[in-house]
């Protein structure tokens, strides 16, 4: 799960200060404002951990990529090239705590959470170099350790701890090497010194958190007839939600069974999606079933209401289509992983933009066949119905104000800010900022103004 993220130079923002990634972290904001650059930065390191080119320090995206950020000089902050990237990521270690072991004094250091800091500059050619790399490994967000790994004012790469002490292998004064893409110290690197082999470790846990970051974008397939599919299990629901089907036929084909908390009765997956839409209000009833006996095609079929004839999902509102593939995503995805959504809420009623908060808050409470799965959700949204239903919660006590981020985003000139709103326990917002859903009540007052306007103009009218 992801604790803290902080950019900078990237896009529209110049400086987002250090963001929290609380279980449910929500982000609003004007349109254009930059809220999708934040997942978008996310992305691009996963796709460069999960790149098969070691020497590229920022895989920026192509065609087949998942997302394609252009070039580096288009992802600086007002495209200055003499401006640098850097970001911050935070991140709990799942399971056991990660440790690094000195072989040769046999010191210590464990730690539940990892950060990686880093430093990207320009080179020669415009493209993006690693002039700073810093691990800090950290115990009850305590740091017992920090590695840094940069260059100096001859540019020659180097290694420091004020923590550890690096002891060169005898002959192998040469200098160090640049990075493998932007996190891992080179296995040539690390056989320089006696005692560097745990940064490998650090490495990996790198890769594993952003691994485990998925994406669902705004715009999602339209629905279909027939669906196919032949027993594979998708890693997720897609960017588009185009899997979003298979996913619920693998998980229930895997027998996969969740609680919505603990001590609720468990539901097979595809029963579990069918009753949170029952609950949403969206349709009375939800399956996916075959079309034939043996065959790979499959068809989605709802009702509406109770009495309602079934047909399928292409012949109701777009509404459960394009909600289906958040919902899905929410509780199909791996435990301790983060999902990044934007706009969920997208093509729905009101009410049911409120009872989406619900789902969500679930998704990050609920358990699989008796374990946490420990789900983090970061969305984007545009919905104040869904705030206004994630503040009642937490005053009823069905989240605790700790497990909730909010930020409200904003354009400062060229520049995009991003401000943390303060809830307490009763679910108010301390730091209510100006136009946050617009300006209510000047539409208010100004109906007003207008009906009484009208209103005289109308008696002066009238026949006396």
């Amino acid at each position: 799960m992801l604790t803290s993220l902080h950019i900078k130079n990237f896009k529209a923002w110049q400086d987002t200060g250090p963001i929290r990634l609380a279980p449910l972290t929500v982000i609003f904001g004007a349109n254009s404002a930059g809220k999708s650059s934040l997942g978008h930065l996310l992305l691009a390191l996963k796709q460069t951990a999960l790149s098969a080119d070691r020497k590229r320090p920022l895989h920026l995206g192509d065609d087949n990529a998942l997302i394609d950020l252009g070039t580096f000089e288009e992802c600086l902050h007002n495209h200055d090239l003499l401006n640098t990237l850097e970001f911050e990521l935070g991140w709990k270690i799942p399971g056991k705590e990660l440790e690094a072991r000195d072989p040769l004094t046999h010191d210590k250091f464990t730690g539940d959470e990892l950060k990686i800091s880093v430093t990207l500059s320009a080179d020669y050619k415009k493209q993006p170099r690693v002039d700073k790399l810093t691990y800090q490994l950290l115990a009850n967000s305590s740091v017992q350790l920090a590695v840094k790994y940069g260059r100096d004012d001859k540019e020659r790469l180097a290694i420091k701890s004020s923590e550890y002490k690096f002891v060169r292998n005898t002959g192998r004064g040469w200098p160090l090497d640049d990075p493998d893409k932007f996190y891992r110290i080179s296995d040539q690197s690390r056989a320089r010194f006696q005692n560097a082999e745990f940064l490998s470790d650090f490495a990996l846990s790198t890769e594993a958190a952003l691994n485990s970051i998925y994406y669902l974008g705004p715009l999602r397939e339209h629905p279909k007839r027939i669906y196919s599919w032949s027993g594979e299990t998708p890693e997720s629901v897609g960017q588009k939600g185009e899997f979003a089907v298979a996913a619920i036929l693998a998980a229930s084909a895997q027998n996969r069974r969740l609680n919505r908390r603990a001590k609720k009765p468990l539901s097979r997956f595809d029963a579990f999606i069918a009753q949170w839409l029952k609950d949403l209000g969206i349709i009375e009833s939800f399956e996916v079933k075959p079309v034939a006996e043996g065959r790979k095609e499959y068809e989605v079929v709802v009702k509406t209401h109770a009495t309602a004839s079934e047909v399928k999902i292409t012949d109701v509102g777009f509404g459960v289509s394009q909600v289906l593939p958040a919902l899905v995503q929410a509780f199909y995805c791996p435990p301790n992983t983060t999902i990044w959504m934007e706009q969920p809420e997208i093509h729905l009623h009101p009410q049911v933009q409120a009872e989406l908060a619900d789902v969500f808050i679930s998704a990050t409470q609920v358990s699989e066949n008796a374990k946490a799965r420990n789900v983090q959700l970061i969305v984007e949204s545009h919905s104040e119905h869904f705030l206004n239903r994630l503040q009642r919660r937490i005053a009823e006590g069905a989240i605790a104000p700790e497990n909730v981020a909010v930020y409200f985003c904003r354009r400062a000139g060229a520049a995009a800010e991003l401000e943390p709103l303060r809830l307490n326990m009763f679910g108010e917002i301390e730091n209510w900022p100006e136009n946050f859903f617009g300006d209510e009540m000047a539409d208010i007052s100004g109906r007003a103004l207008a009906a009484m306007q009208r209103k005289k103009e109308l008696a002066k009218e009238a026949p006396q």
